[in-house]
């Protein structure tokens, strides 16, 4: 008994401890670092600038996570790179690297650009070979899922340079095929918890799961409809990255508080830090986007003009 203790107790300091420790503690950092932003801003706008703050907390998670947990992420790396720990190693400090850079707000070009190639990497050696071997759904998910973290990224680097347009479009675009996707999948299993459409159901204990899966649908049509075709992909984007952070209070993070055993916490862990980044990459994305086009101004001018005549 004293043994299964110690045991249970190793696991939870190296295993879990550590990931949701490290990202609590760059999220107060965050949160300390964007205070005046957040202050000068204006309604939705503060939500917004909070993007980088969440990106910067489960980026350090899953940098902490991939510190002390080498052994288990060796399997994903393809069998011809060779030194699989030290490439995980490498992996976790780069995340932790590019936390602390959005965390204080340094250097967050080159920090952005570099983790949107890297997760194109991973996309392209890891995630799309498992979809050609399973064809699962969970598997494109997956793909999904990365690709636009890794868009949200891209986005939010391009719109720090003077010719930004073209990677702007490219990540709003790549966005919206996830957000569509999702949709569907929303659709398709309102059992399973909504945000990204992994395997894991929403708990008995959740009132109304299937109205959460709807409106989650529902937002993410809005926010992929929205960036096809150019017109508030700002507001529904941040609208979507809002939902996403509720979510992830609501449902993720009662799920990592109820949890029982070593394996439950783990997965409690990271399916609260996967929601957070989703969330902190769509609010990341929404900063990229123009706040109106003209032809929106023009038409919300029109109908002040009516309203009032």
């Amino acid at each position: 008994m004293c043994a299964s203790a110690g045991k249970r107790s190793i696991l939870f300091t190296h295993l879990i401890f550590w990931p949701w420790f490290t990202g609590l503690v760059f999220l107060v950092m965050g949160i300390i670092s964007v205070r005046t932003e957040f202050a000068a801003a204006v309604k939705r706008e503060r939500f917004i600038a909070l993007g980088r703050v969440f990106a910067a907390s489960a980026l350090a998670a899953f940098g902490a996570e991939h510190m002390v947990n080498i052994k288990a992420f060796s399997p994903g790396v393809p069998s011809w790179i060779p030194f699989h720990p030290f490439w995980i190693a490498f992996v976790g400090l780069a995340l932790l690297a590019a936390g602390l850079s959005l965390a204080w707000n340094r250097y967050t070009k080159l920090s952005t650009m570099l983790l949107a190639v890297m997760l194109f990497f991973f996309v392209l050696t890891i995630h799309i070979p498992r979809v050609v071997a399973s064809h699962d759904r969970i598997s494109w998910a997956v793909v999904l899922r990365d690709s636009a973290f890794a868009s949200g990224f891209l986005a939010f680097a391009a719109s720090q340079l003077p010719r930004r347009r073209l990677l702007v479009l490219l990540g709003s675009l790549i966005n919206a095929a996830a957000f569509l996707f999702f949709t569907v999948m929303h659709i398709l299993h309102p059992q399973n918890a909504p945000g990204v459409p992994l395997p894991k159901l929403t708990p008995a204990w959740m009132p109304w799961p299937h109205v959460l899966a709807t409106i989650t649908a529902l937002l993410l049509l809005a926010a992929g409809a929205a960036i096809l075709f150019g017109r508030y992909a700002r507001t529904a984007s941040a609208s979507l990255g809002l939902w996403m952070i509720y979510l992830t209070m609501v449902l993720y993070l009662p799920i990592l508080l109820t949890a029982s055993g070593g394996e439950a916490l783990i997965e409690g862990v990271n399916y609260v830090f996967d929601t957070l980044l989703f969330a902190g990459t769509i609010l990341m994305l929404a900063s990229a986007l123009p706040e109106k086009r003209a032809s929106e101004v023009a038409f919300e001018h029109t109908l002040r003009s009516q309203v009032t005549t």
